[in-house]
């Protein structure tokens, strides 16, 4: 019997997307006439990246709903967003399964995953769209054929992430993703270990604001949304991904929290009915990107200039870690906020129980 990931009794929250679409589009709509202010997300400078160009097409009916990539040497790393089983797929150049690692783990809801130095395949298991799940998992695929898997907990009740963020030294780092663009970035406070449930701590908090980059499933509000994020395997490169724009910082040492509280360079992106997946390439300075959908293109963003130093070397301070972007939301808009977060959570709620009575 495949170990759960999750320690949720009731599962109806996994792969809920048609709801939190549902929700997530009548926020779009109101954010088109909100004025987007200066972002956390967005540096001064327009990113060094030249003409996006199609690397390869991935047509395999095994990965209909692409939501992580990793670049492996000449191969790629693809992992599917839902399951019963804890699969990564090894493509090579043309885009073909060639292998797939498993592990013998149920996954709740899998979103990203990186790759360590020592080869291990981090999977995370952190999707959450209801928001109920008591706990979320990252899932170790070794390279001798193990698996390892430990919980982790948010200080402040439930998220939705989908970004996983691997540190040079090891250390994991989840991104929230957010409906308003005021993502969180949690960091465990013990080392990973098989079979524990690790606390984690939020030590930064991001703001992304409205770009006008279009793509995406639910309109303006994509722009705000984190769906993926990747680490340069030389420890050089940061990048987050909406649905519609990438964000690189520079990245010295470990300090992951003290790199992304800097300003870093926008990308936009091609536009992508769903796009979840963002890997740096061999090379790590360019960018991959992908997303959801048969055949899911995966797009090569050539880097065509250098980022700035990192200002940090050092584990994050209490000052750097607590770095936020307020956004100025005046109280009719956050009534208005407030009522269609309601209607959707009611409209989603209903769906469920007609859901669960139909089954």
């Amino acid at each position: 019997m495949p170990e759960r990931a999750d320690r949720t009794p009731d599962r109806a929250g996994r792969r809920t997307w048609a709801g939190g679409a549902a929700l997530c589009a009548p926020l779009g709509l109101l954010l088109t006439v909100l004025t987007a202010g200066p972002a956390a997300a967005e540096g001064a400078e327009p990113a060094a990246f030249g003409t996006a160009a199609t690397r390869c097409e991935i047509a395999d009916p095994r990965l209909p709903e692409l939501s992580g990539l990793v670049s492996a040497g000449d191969a790629m790393l693809a992992l599917n967003d839902g399951g019963d089983r804890a699969e990564v797929y090894v493509l090579d150049g043309s885009c073909a399964v060639g292998d797939v690692r498993s592990a013998d783990v149920d996954p709740y809801d899998p979103e990203d995953m990186a790759l360590g130095v020592d080869g291990t395949i981090w999977l995370a298991d952190t999707g959450d769209n209801t928001q109920t799940r008591e706990t979320v998992a990252l899932i170790g695929l070794r390279a001798d054929g193990s698996s390892t898997l430990t919980r982790l907990t948010y200080p402040d009740g439930a998220h939705d992430a989908e970004a996983l963020l691997l540190a040079p030294d090891g250390t994991p780092y989840l991104v929230t993703k957010e409906v308003l663009g005021a993502s969180s970035v949690y960091r465990p406070d013990a080392p990973l270990a098989d079979g524990a449930t690790v606390p984690m701590s939020r030590v930064l908090e991001l703001g992304f604001t409205l770009t006008g980059t279009p793509g995406g499933p639910v309109g303006r509000a994509g722009e705000l949304m984190v769906t993926g994020g990747a680490v340069s395997a030389d420890g050089q490169r940061i990048a987050l991904r909406t649905y519609t724009d990438a964000y690189v910082w520079p990245l010295s040492g470990s300090d992951v929290a003290g790199a992304l509280a800097l300003p870093p360079v926008r990308v936009p992106l091609p536009e992508s009915p769903q796009g979840e997946a963002i890997a740096f390439a061999a090379n790590d300075r360019d960018l991959l990107v992908s997303g959801e959908g048969l055949p899911a293109v995966v797009t090569l963003l050539p880097a065509a200039g250098e980022l700035a130093p990192a200002a940090s070397t050092g584990p994050a301070d209490e000052e750097s870690a607590a770095a936020t972007l307020t956004h100025e939301v005046t109280p009719l808009t956050a009534g208005l906020i407030a009522a269609l977060v309601a209607t959707g959570l009611v409209w989603i709620g209903g769906k469920l129980r007609r859901r669960r009575s139909a089954g």
